[in-house]
């Protein structure tokens, strides 16, 4: 593969830059190419088709259903920002990427990761707010509320996003002009600069800990309180069947925001060295890709309303087919 170098300055502005991939093996990029694609496929189907549930069903429009349609879309355009590109680079022998493109993806990724983050602590909270205080949820999870609590990590993360962008526009990068990487990250970027990178780095490392461990703050203080109320409450509850239910529906939620922060921590909170480099890529694609498509599952499939909704809709099409079955044999 023909190498684009950069003139080995200070001042250097990179044009474009190389993304070396998942992998530099040609046999195996048609096989990623269909599983990624998949994936990706999954992805969009099964968050539009939550929303659409969600948008198109009265009784869900309810402050649950109302942060898990945002929380939908912040993983379709999470997913967007880099499948596409990847899937073009494995079937491309030109996997190349504009300076200007590669910030913007900087961008984008940034801002929707720490969307993500502080959505899911909404909705941790919400969920908090209607286990431990029933009377009054209706009452403190107002439309408003609702929408300030949306507001905020959109704008947070736009705001942290354009601040690590304009930091990394201030870098000079030298030749060979290669991101070791599917996309652009600052990690893999990093190792491509000729200047001094002491407050990129640091401000990457100061805002990565401090989003992920407040935003996680936010959840874990909220289950401590949900799992002290469930103690209470499971004392009183002589069916073993109950028990199991109520651990069954934090414990799924639980591990799924394992997940997502353990493999975040993984991603953000190391050095930009090679070999870190590479272990990356593998939990950059649990984030980016297997979290995604997990989602609209973990929050549907053991939902009680949709899966009474689920219950509705395949007994109409059975009637419908016995209807349609009886009016050709007459």
């Amino acid at each position: 593969m023909k190498m684009a170098l950069l003139p080995l300055h200070n001042g250097t502005k990179a044009t474009e830059f190389i993304l070396l991939g998942l992998t530099s093996q040609r046999e195996v990029q048609p096989i990623l190419f269909v599983v990624f694609l998949l994936i990706y496929l999954i992805t969009l189907t099964g968050n539009f088709g939550l929303i659409a549930l969600i948008r198109l069903t009265p009784w869900l429009q309810t402050p649950m259903y109302f942060f898990l349609t945002h929380l939908a879309c912040v993983d379709i355009f999470y997913s967007t920002n880099v499948s596409p590109q990847m899937l073009v680079n494995f079937l491309s022998e030109k996997k190349t990427i504009t300076y200007t493109g590669c910030l913007a993806r900087c961008f984008v990724f940034v801002t929707l990761l720490l969307t993500e983050y502080y959505m899911l602590g909404a909705m941790t909270y919400d969920r908090y707010m209607a286990i431990c205080h029933p009377l009054h949820y209706k009452s403190r999870m107002s439309r408003p509320l609702c929408i300030c609590l949306v507001t905020f990590p959109y704008l947070w993360g736009s705001l942290v996003g354009t601040m690590q962008v304009i930091l990394t526009s201030r870098l000079s990068f030298c030749g060979p002009n290669i991101i070791n990487h599917f996309y652009c990250a600052d990690p893999p970027l990093l190792m491509l600069k000729c200047s001094d990178t002491y407050i990129k780095q640091t401000a990457l490392f100061v805002s990565a800990g401090i989003n992920l461990t407040g935003s996680l703050l936010i959840i874990l203080i909220s289950y401590v309180f949900i799992f002290f109320f469930f103690l209470i409450t499971i004392m009183r509850i002589r069916s073993s069947e109950g028990q199991c239910k109520a651990f069954s529906t934090c414990g799924s939620h639980l591990t799924a925001v394992t997940m997502f922060y353990g493999s975040l921590f993984c991603m953000y909170l190391r050095t930009a060295k090679e070999q870190s480099v590479e272990q990356g890529k593998i939990v950059a694609v649990v984030c980016i890709f297997v979290n995604p498509m997990l989602n609209p599952f973990i929050y549907s499939l053991r939902n009680k309303d949709v899966t009474a909704l689920r219950s509705v809709v395949m007994r109409n099409l059975c009637t419908v087919e016995k209807r349609s079955i009886l009016t050709v044999s007459k």
